[in-house]
């Protein structure tokens, strides 16, 4: 699967990446590797893929514990 490259969308919000890398998650805690992976396979926008990437490489136990290291992404709607 090919990441969407789309340049007009708006801004990434916290739902988005929730969206994308919940799957990853399903068996418990889930590495930042396990999240990229689960994003692609949602095809998920490239802005997603550039703000997980600046996740440190660890294992995070819940997605809530992504926000430590994303506190500028906003809520979403």
């Amino acid at each position: 699967m090919r990441v969407k490259d789309t340049n007009t969308d708006p801004v990434v919000t916290r739902d988005e990446i929730i969206d994308a890398v919940e799957d990853a998650f399903r068996e418990g805690s889930a590495t930042k590797q396990e999240l990229l992976i689960a994003a692609i396979q949602h095809e998920a926008r490239t802005e997603v893929h550039t703000i997980l990437q600046r996740l440190p490489d660890r294992t995070f136990g819940h997605v809530r514990d992504l926000w430590d290291h994303l506190p500028d992404i906003p809520l979403g709607d």
